[in-house]
């Protein structure tokens, strides 16, 4: 062929430039005329009627001059990038492209490199993910994970951060995108969003579930709390197992460790329980204190932790061993062995304080039973709450909530429900001289449970 196929410059064949006078050899001159025949016929129509039937070549191009262009506009095309990549221009700016998207299942830890550029891992189990170093990875380098059955840890390399913190916590459920910038990752922040939304949007307090009971192996030292979910205002947190908290023991984060805030277990004690949010996971924890507000709470320990609500109390005997108890919904709690708070106190016309078994620094409603006797015949008692003021027993005064004596030295029984004051008190007072014993079953202390 006169057409070299390595250049495609074209060269007449041999014989096929005449000189005047000359008789013309038929055989080259044909020659000729097929060859011009063929490679019109090989040359592609410039109105695209017909097709190439074999690869175009185009000039490698550069991305201000594309091999392959548009006569309106000729610096938007195709060019070769250096090794061997393709490049596409738009008037003379380069065009990028991402990665084909590869999904993987994963189970374990991994260690996510520059080959997991555009790559989305599903993580089904419990997993740390560390991520090459930034500088390595280079900017643009991005990456979707997807936490699919238990937490995943995002774990930057050395002291580079994500979001500007050391590690990222992906709760089961949720799922990241995060980009490299070559010196630190971020995310797109869908992830913060989704978790807070919740609290920016809320409203209102309530506890769902999360129940105290005496732990079954150690109920004098060890207190359960049932899953559940807390929220205070625009602050949220649920735990989805129980978990345990000693009294015996300072706190430290996690099921079956310490639980006070500061100091020992102290004899007949109260223990205020306040739920706790991990700030960067957003897990869920618990702390017992001696105050009655969260501002009092001690949060020497508690860094990284915010203080969610009120949750429940704890009261401990002369022997600091937590007492045994049952937990009713609606933050009711009945003593599994009554606290005799009274035996043949003496009790007369003079209005006097007794002080009760029941939560202390707050209001709690003591359930309560009585038993009274006197000398006296149609004699009563009566135990009301301090906020009514003194008052006076008998049917001619304020009347009484401990029957009547009938016999001399007989008795009468009676119970009833009554608010305490902030110390635990309650008033006491009788139509004559008699004496008084008192039992407390339990209490309530409303934290804000439905149910």
């Amino acid at each position: 062929m006169p057409r070299n196929p390595s250049t495609g410059v074209y060269s007449k064949p041999a014989g096929t430039t005449p000189s005047v006078g000359q008789v013309i050899d038929p055989v080259p001159w044909n020659a000729l005329t097929t060859d011009l025949g063929n490679e019109i016929t090989n040359s592609l129509p410039r109105d695209g009627s017909a097709p190439m039937v074999a690869p175009l070549k185009a000039a490698s191009g550069t991305v201000s001059a594309p091999g392959v262009g548009f006569a309106s506009v000729p610096q938007t095309g195709l060019y070769l990038k250096g090794g061997g990549l393709l490049g596409f221009t738009q008037n003379g700016v380069d065009v990028a492209f991402d990665h084909a998207m590869v999904y993987a299942a994963k189970s374990a830890d991994y260690n996510a490199v520059a080959s997991d550029d555009a790559a989305v891992h599903r993580f089904t189990a419990v997993a740390t993910v560390t991520l090459t170093a930034a500088a390595t990875l280079g900017a643009n380098w991005h990456y979707t994970v997807i936490a699919d059955g238990a937490d995943v840890t995002i774990d930057p390399n050395g002291a580079e951060t994500i979001d500007g913190a050391a590690t990222l916590v992906v709760p089961s459920g949720y799922s990241v995108f995060i980009i490299c910038s070559g010196a630190a990752f971020f995310t797109n922040k869908v992830l913060t969003r989704l978790l807070a939304k919740a609290e920016t949007t809320a409203v209102g307090s309530f506890i769902d579930g999360v129940l105290l009971s005496n732990n079954s192996g150690s109920p004098t030292t060890h207190v359960d709390f049932a899953a559940g979910s807390v929220r205070s205002g625009s602050s949220f947190v649920s735990n989805a197992a129980s978990m345990t908290k000693r009294i015996n023991g300072t706190w430290a984060v996690g099921t079956g460790n310490g639980g006070l805030d500061t100091g020992a277990v102290g004899a007949s004690a109260t223990y205020f329980a306040y739920a706790l949010r991990k700030d960067d996971d957003l897990s869920f924890d618990v702390v017992l204190s001696t105050s009655a507000t969260i501002a009092g709470v001690n949060t020497t320990l508690l860094t990284g932790y915010t203080i969610v609500k009120q949750i429940g109390v704890v009261l401990t005997d002369a022997s600091s061993l937590i007492r045994q108890f049952v937990m009713y919904p609606r933050d009711e709690y009945t003593f599994v062995t009554p606290v005799k708070d009274a035996v043949g106190v003496s009790i007369s016309t003079t209005s006097n304080l007794l002080a009760l078994t029941v939560p202390n620094g707050v209001k709690a409603k003591a359930k309560l039973r009585f038993e009274f006797t006197s000398s006296a015949t149609t004699n009563a008692a009566l135990l009301s709450d301090t906020a009514q003021g003194v008052l006076a027993a008998g049917i001619g005064d304020d009347g009484g909530n401990i029957g009547t004596i009938q016999v001399a030295s007989g008795f009468a029984i009676g119970s009833q429900e009554i608010w305490t004051n902030t110390s635990r008190q309650i008033r006491r007072v009788a139509g004559a001289s008699g004496s008084l014993w008192v039992w407390t079953d339990g209490f309530h202390f409303p934290c804000g449970r439905n149910a």
